[in-house]
């Protein structure tokens, strides 16, 4: 039977509505633990990845599941969610509104649907393959800007580039863009699917970091490149937005 991929998005909403009721009776009220990684988790991160599993689960129990706090479950091959509960823990953990729900959907490992929800802003980006994205009721399509000069860009973390190889780029960026804002996590992806800024590069992702906006990018419209140095554990690169300013990112990061 053809993949329902409209049906799949309803789950995948359902999924984030879900969450968000873990999600936000704890949002200013919980502790923050510090996993074997030395990255932030709460309650909530692990209460909202629970509540998204049990409803994916009825879109169909077949369908793997790979979440970044309880890692895989089923099988990786064929179909298989990626789900981040809480992405910008730190922020959320400092009581910090710009936190978000991630749920991919991947296809022979290739994003066919994508969701980032902003819970406590009350924003939601889903699209699919082929649907284009919506926020709510509204179509969202990403800048077509050219100008590098006129330009708003923005960054992931910035000691991600250390990480990454790529501390040298980032500082050539930020003396030569105008405007290069930090809009971290899937806050600022959400930012370029609706031309809020014209391209961004972050750096350093996990797979549940990634997935949504290799999706949602290319259906707004724009244009998302990675760069793939998960083999060194430097994880994965994304570069989107506007076309010809993600091309001008590339200049930087593999010039």
């Amino acid at each position: 039977m053809p993949l329902d991929l409209t049906s799949a998005a309803d789950f995948a909403c359902a999924a984030a509505d879900a969450a968000r009721r873990e999600i936000l009776p704890r949002f200013r009220r919980v502790a923050v633990e510090t996993k074997s990684d030395g990255s932030p988790v709460t309650e909530a991160d692990r209460s909202a990845e629970q509540a998204i599993r049990s409803v994916l689960r009825g879109f169909d129990p077949t369908i793997g599941i790979l979440g970044e706090e309880f890692g895989s479950e089923g099988s990786g091959e064929g179909l298989r969610w990626v789900v981040d509960p809480i992405d910008g823990t730190i922020g959320f953990s400092r009581g910090i509104a710009l936190f978000s729900t991630i749920i991919a959907l991947l296809e022979d490992g290739e994003p066919v649907l994508g969701l980032i929800d902003l819970p406590a802003l009350q924003e939601r980006y889903v699209g699919w393959k082929g649907a284009g994205v919506r926020r709510g009721q509204e179509r969202v399509h990403v800048s077509q800007e050219s100008d590098p000069r006129q330009a708003m860009f923005a960054h992931g973390d910035a000691f991600c580039f250390d990480a990454f190889g790529e501390r040298a780029a980032f500082d050539r960026m930020v003396a030569d863009f105008p405007i290069f804002r930090g809009y971290t996590d899937a806050f600022g992806h959400a930012q370029v699917l609706h031309g809020g800024v014209d391209a961004m590069v972050d750096v350093g992702l996990n797979p549940w970091d990634a997935a949504a906006t290799q999706i949602l990018v290319p259906e707004a419209g724009g244009r998302c490149v990675t760069i793939d140095r998960s083999a060194d554990g430097r994880g994965l690169g994304l570069l989107f937005g506007s076309p010809a300013l993600v091309e001008t990112l590339q200049s930087y990061l593999e010039g």
